[in-house]
């Protein structure tokens, strides 16, 4: 008897053991938070499983690298859903030839970055924050739904209906931000991160420098004088930096000008995609009034 409970012990130990590296499995991988918010959305009601491939709260991807739990989880995705303007670059090994891809970029129209990266002979050369803007959301949101019917034909009414719903929320965000940063008192920004062409368009906001600030390569003596030139010329109220970047440059114009700082999501972190996107705007707003 002793025998016998000594061996279940060792069993339920092992099994336990066993489940600690286990991946849950995913029908369908989507790539960062806006995707998957995208297709969670559109899945709604269908039952089909959605996993989110990239958890960290990150600015940039250019020099991402997968995780042993992301590999797996895209090994077992039946289906994976890219942001596409090329951000998921890194993915190109990674990929198998079982896995269908669904490009949520296509058909955007695309913005040159005001800042190109070179890292390592990688060249990131596009904005590729495409949902930035709620214009470009909905083509993403289309590009999507279509991709999943074609997959899954079955839920094809579905699909349909929750992309009516996902449409309609998109026109109520673009329509509170136009309305909302109408008439602010100024209009110009200087942001450190070159990712926010797209939500400066939608709104009718100027960009007038994006300072990409990375580790190793901060803004030098030079492009700091300048920004202080800029934002005495301009007479800007605040300068944005982004939740996930470095701040070290911005801190420095502040305390030389006293310019204000504000923070701007890039929807790569834990806030949900429309929260996110109303957070910018109200951000905005009280930024430059």
């Amino acid at each position: 008897m002793k025998r016998l409970i000594f061996l279940l012990i060792a069993v339920l130990l092992l099994g336990s053991l066993a489940g600690c590296g286990s991946t849950t499995e995913y029908e369908i991988a989507a790539t960062t938070l806006p995707v998957y918010d995208f297709t969670s959305a559109l899945c709604s009601g269908t039952g089909i499983t959605v996993g989110r491939l990239i958890t960290e709260q990150v600015s940039c991807l250019h020099e991402y690298t997968l995780q042993v739990r992301q590999m797996r989880m895209l090994e077992k995705a039946d289906i994976v859903v890219m942001s596409g303007a090329g951000l998921e670059d890194f993915l190109a090994d990674a990929l198998s030839d079982s896995n269908c891809l669904i490009d949520a970029s296509a058909g955007v129209h695309l913005h040159t970055a005001g800042h190109s990266h070179d890292h390592s002979n990688h060249k990131h050369e596009q904005d590729a924050h495409i949902w930035l803007s709620a214009e470009n959301a909905r083509i993403m949101v289309q590009n999507i739904c279509a991709g999943l019917t074609e997959c899954y034909p079955q839920f094809a009414h579905i699909f349909s209906e929750n992309q009516t719903s996902l449409l309609s929320r998109l026109d109520t965000l673009e329509c509170y931000g136009k309305e909302t940063l109408s008439s602010l008192s100024c209009r110009d920004m200087i942001t450190f991160h070159d990712g926010f062409s797209y939500f400066a368009e939608s709104f009718g906001l100027n960009i007038l420098h994006s300072v990409e600030e990375e580790s190793g390569s901060e803004a030098s003596a030079a492009e700091l004088k300048e920004l202080i030139g800029c934002i005495r010329d301009h007479r800007l109220p605040a300068i944005f930096i982004e939740a996930s970047g470095s701040d070290s440059a911005a801190k420095i114009i502040s305390t030389e000008t006293g310019t204000a700082i504000f923070s701007l999501d890039m929807g790569l972190s834990d806030r949900g995609y429309f929260e996110m996107m109303y957070h910018n705007i109200n951000t905005v707003k009280e930024a430059l009034g």
